[in-house]
């Protein structure tokens, strides 16, 4: 009977949460919620070969993008363009490019397609490899000059929680080539935990990551990536401050834990979540709860009293 008894008593376990809360100490300074207003620097940039081809990313779920390998699928063949001359199609996946001269690539990112036109002069021509509906394909190309700037990108946030504690966006046309990557390519650091390892080290507000481990940060994502590897207590940034960059080794951590719940059935209780403290003792005899702004002790079912924050401060003496 006693065995009966433990065991629906185990069987009545609250449900565990399947994700960590949200870090409370993010500092993410409001003037870099918006990104910097450089589309004049932008206009002048030099702009480079045309190819007729708007790429994106082939995965489609953000839990794909951290995991599976990447891959580029055609999004655009601009009308009367090199790339429809070629026979290009949308939903063509792009699986390997050839610049006259040069050895085959594989490219992963929309960033590395953008680079690639910048790089190269007009008048190359370009070998692409695509799967089209499960069967391979080949075109060639000829880039021709590029008239006027491609469209500016929206850029995006990022949140890392779990080792770091870092809100992250993408870099904006202007600090990217500034950096030697293409549009869409680089991580600026714009929000750090208070109690972030990266502090330590002196990385700052604005900072933009080109490099992690020696790899090009082609999307925030390749540095989201490197940072849940299990494996490394630390990784190696390169990182644009003004005109210079510099090497950082950046410690990595792991979320802090902590007791949020204790039971001795009928004796003793404990729980602490989310800023809430309650205990009992002997079926409740004795009782306290508290929170960041109140109080309250319980004493014989009976007797109750408590406390908490007012609605002004304190005068202070001047």
């Amino acid at each position: 009977m006693l065995s009966l008894s433990l065991l629906a008593l185990a069987a009545c376990g609250t449900t565990l949460p399947t994700t960590s809360p949200p870090l409370a100490d993010i500092d993410e300074p409001l003037e870099l919620r918006a990104e910097p207003d450089d589309e004049a620097r932008r206009a002048q940039l030099p702009a480079g070969a045309f190819s007729g081809l708007r790429v994106d990313d082939a995965r489609d779920t953000l839990a794909a993008k951290l995991d599976a390998p990447s891959a580029l699928r055609v999004a655009e063949v601009v009308e009367n363009s090199p790339a429809q001359a070629a026979g290009l199609q949308v939903d063509d996946v792009l699986l390997e490019v050839t610049v006259a001269g040069k050895s085959p690539q594989a490219l992963q990112r929309p960033s590395e397609w953008r680079q690639l036109e910048l790089a190269t002069p007009p008048g190359t021509q370009l070998v692409l490899i695509v799967d089209r509906a499960g069967r391979e394909a080949r075109a060639e190309l000829t880039l021709v000059p590029r008239l006027r700037p491609a469209a500016r990108a929206d850029g995006s946030r990022f949140r890392e929680e779990a080792r770091v504690g870092v809100v992250l966006r993408t870099a904006t046309e202007v600090e990217a080539r500034a950096a030697n990557l293409g549009p869409g390519g680089g991580a600026v650091i714009v929000g750090l935990s208070r109690g972030s390892p990266w502090r330590s080290v002196g990385l700052q507000f604005g900072d933009l990551i080109a490099a992690v481990d020696g790899a090009p940060i082609t999307h925030p994502d390749t540095l989201l990536a490197a940072l849940r590897d299990p494996a490394k207590q630390a990784v190696q940034l390169a990182v644009r401050r003004g005109e210079t960059t510099s090497t950082v080794d950046a410690p990595l951590s792991q979320r802090a834990g902590e007791l949020t719940s204790f039971s001795f059935p009928i004796l003793f209780s404990y729980e602490s979540k989310r800023g809430r403290t309650d205990w009992s003792v002997v079926y409740g005899l004795l009782g306290y709860e508290s929170t960041a702004a109140a109080w309250d002790f319980r004493l014989l079912w009976l007797i109750t009293f408590g406390g908490g924050d007012a609605d002004r401060l304190l005068e202070v003496d001047r």
